[in-house]
């Protein structure tokens, strides 16, 4: 499928076929390429929480309000972010590019994130937006439909998940063979 047909074809859909299983490859091809969606300096401040054991999908479902693609789609996302990934060790992010760029962009990330609590939150929930709408059109590219979901109660889903600390839940994403 081409990338304006994704675009064109892609809905939030909330009815999936509950016996369809993905193949570990397909999982694989969805992440791989859902990983090039860019993030501010490189940081790659998303973290992709997959939630395969039925019985957690079954509290992630409680605490979305009983919606069904929690447990019926092949696949259930927790997106969420590392707040703080911008102090941890930041000259990884430019390890391979040339010392000159290195030397430009590494002390730019901490005049840009340090003492800025919300530029640290916003970019976060920019770079897991731009991750979500990779790993959608992936999907539908792949032949999956998804859903994008920020209706659940955010504290029950970060304990079932055993969020750290200075981590933030950004969205949960379902994808899975649709059926309406």
């Amino acid at each position: 499928m081409n990338i304006f047909d994704a675009i064109k074809q892609r809905r939030a859909i909330k009815q999936y076929d509950p016996d369809h299983v993905m193949s570990d490859d397909e999982i694989t091809q969805l992440m791989e390429l859902t990983l090039q969606a860019p993030t501010s300096f490189n940081i790659q401040h998303w973290r992709f929480v997959l939630v395969q054991d039925k019985d957690k999908r079954k509290e992630l479902r409680e605490a979305a309000w009983d919606q069904a693609q929690v447990t019926d789609a092949s696949l259930i996302f927790v997106l969420t972010a590392d707040v703080k990934a911008w102090e941890k060790d930041p000259q990884r992010y430019w390890e391979h590019a040339p010392q000159q760029t290195q030397d430009i962009l590494v002390p730019m990330i901490k005049q840009f994130y340090e003492g800025r609590e919300w530029i640290q939150r916003d970019e976060v929930m920019r770079s897991a937006g731009l991750a979500a709408q990779t790993m959608m059109l992936t999907a539908k590219g792949m032949g999956y439909d998804s859903c994008p979901m920020i209706g659940f109660d955010q504290d029950h889903v970060a304990k079932i998940i055993n969020l750290p600390e200075d981590h933030a839940i950004c969205m949960m994403v379902a994808v899975g063979k649709g059926t309406k």
